[in-house]
């Protein structure tokens, strides 16, 4: 659940340039919002004139796409097969697939040493006109010595998904020590064992890393039938554009929804009009890439999303479900801040943020890995996320005396349920239905339908009890 602590919110910015310095201005008791995904056409709007009704300039000044032209494709692959090549994990591809579309623009490539010092170190990247963007997380790929031996004096490589097409082509390269631990001990701040994304994709990957240009060859698609919620910044941008959105405001979230993120999402975008706004949409941006084990499936939430929606809960004129194709490192308020400079370049000015974002436990010791509060303090004070406006939220819990989802009155909490994602994990894998009023029952059955595919394996219940 979320805290209590008030809403920072930086004034609304009518200049699309990139400042320098910035002076937040705080305004108090805003709190968090849920909606989702439709493609109708939303009414025309008058702007205010305080209200910039423009899209947030992607960082850098402009959005970096890194595909081939159709018309170079085919020339492409021939090249592919004649440069060395190296074939690409799971995790691997899907941060091609970030890269190619700009969610990490300016970057243009996997990182070379310089852009991984600086990610490690300070958190951004400094631009040759001096600016700064945020960058937190490192976008590397990692070789082992056998395939730096087999690249030799070659200049460029190929890069092959797991059934050896040619999907990239790396240019201008760069091959430098992959100091793991250094990596982990900055990124996660520990190097305890079990850091569920070390464990996938750094402990047995090579002992170098190799940076340069990236050339898409074509669009990443997986065929599982998620593939058209799969927008690009680019088309994100379009579809906010023909919305006549005058500000976005952006929620990640790898759970499935609740009444409780409906509510705060609709009052979050209630408060957005009373500050002037005319018609401010909400980016429902679930994580699409790598997750832990026991986490709901991509495929899983996005059903009960759509059910979601379905029920009534949340309203498709004002929101816009995509998916984020990032993986997840569960690097607490390191990696949130590479979540919100993602939602930047999809055209984002607002982003929630809650409690102990992209955290987990410890993967040794019985407590969090990180503070709870840090994360929405990070993003209120990172280098390169000053034009971006961070909303953390009040804490919703479910209100006894109502019957229903409600923000948290600390003078009677004696009426409140806090429900976290375990229990509401174990209620689904035993088939018993939580409190009326805190899940649509559309929503609820999908999760129940899910845990039952789990289950079905299993003697008996799930030995896990759900307290009051």
């Amino acid at each position: 659940m979320a805290s209590m602590a008030s809403l920072f919110i930086k004034t609304p910015n009518p200049s699309h340039s990139f400042p320098k310095t910035h002076k937040p201005h705080f305004t108090t008791n805003l709190k968090f919002s849920i909606s989702l995904h439709s493609q109708k056409t939303t009414k025309k709007i008058n702007q205010k004139s305080r209200i910039s009704c423009g899209l947030i300039e992607p960082d850098g000044g402009n959005l970096v796409e890194l595909f081939v032209k159709e018309s170079q494709r085919d020339e492409k692959k021939k090249e592919a097969m004649s440069i060395p090549r190296i074939k690409l994990s799971r995790i691997d591809l899907q941060w091609v697939h970030v890269l190619s579309e700009g969610w990490a623009s300016p970057l243009r490539g996997f990182m070379r040493e310089s852009g991984f010092l600086q990610t490690l170190h300070f958190g951004s990247l400094r631009l040759d006109d001096g600016s700064v963007v945020n960058m937190s997380v490192p976008i590397v790929l990692a070789i082992d010595d056998s395939q730096k031996q087999q690249i030799g004096e070659s200049r460029n490589v190929a890069l092959l998904d797991l059934d050896d097409n040619p999907v990239a082509i790396l240019s201008n390269i760069e091959i430098y020590k992959h100091n793991k631990e250094e990596r982990i001990g900055r990124t996660w701040g520990t190097t305890a064992p079990g850091l569920p994304y070390v464990d996938e994709a750094i402990t047995d990957a090579g002992n170098w890393l190799i940076g340069g240009d990236l050339e898409v060859i074509e669009p990443i698609k997986y065929s599982d039938g998620l593939d058209r919620f799969r927008l690009s910044p680019a088309e994100l941008r379009d579809e906010f554009t023909r919305r006549n959105a005058d500000a976005i405001f952006a929620f990640q979230l790898r759970n499935p929804v609740h009444n409780g993120h409906a509510l705060l999402m609709t009052d979050t975008r209630r408060r957005l009009l009373e500050m002037g706004y005319k018609n401010p949409v909400l980016l429902l941006h679930p994580l699409g890439g790598y997750t832990k084990a026991d986490d709901v499936p991509l495929s899983w939430r996005m059903k009960q999303h759509e059910k979601v929606l379905e029920d009534g809960v949340l309203d498709p004129e004002t929101t816009v479900v995509a998916i984020f194709p990032s993986p997840m490192l569960y690097a607490g308020p390191t990696e949130v801040q590479w979540h919100a400079k993602a939602r930047i370049n999809a055209g984002a000015n607002f982003y929630i943020v809650g409690r102990d974002p992209a955290g987990m436990s410890h993967p040794v010791e019985k407590r969090d890995l990180y503070e709870a509060d840090h994360g929405k303090k990070v993003l209120s004070m990172a280098p390169g996320l000053e034009r971006l406006n961070i909303l953390p939220f009040k804490v919703a819990a479910y209100d006894k005396t109502q019957s229903k989802m409600a923000f948290f009155d600390p003078s009677r909490p004696q009426d409140f349920l806090f429900i976290s994602g375990t229990k509401m994990r174990t209620l689904a894998k035993n088939k018993e239905n939580p409190p009326d009023g805190f899940m649509c029952p559309g929503g609820w059955n999908v999760l129940v339908e899910y845990y039952d595919t789990l289950v079905a394996s299993e003697n008996g219940r799930v030995p896990e009890t759900v307290s009051a």
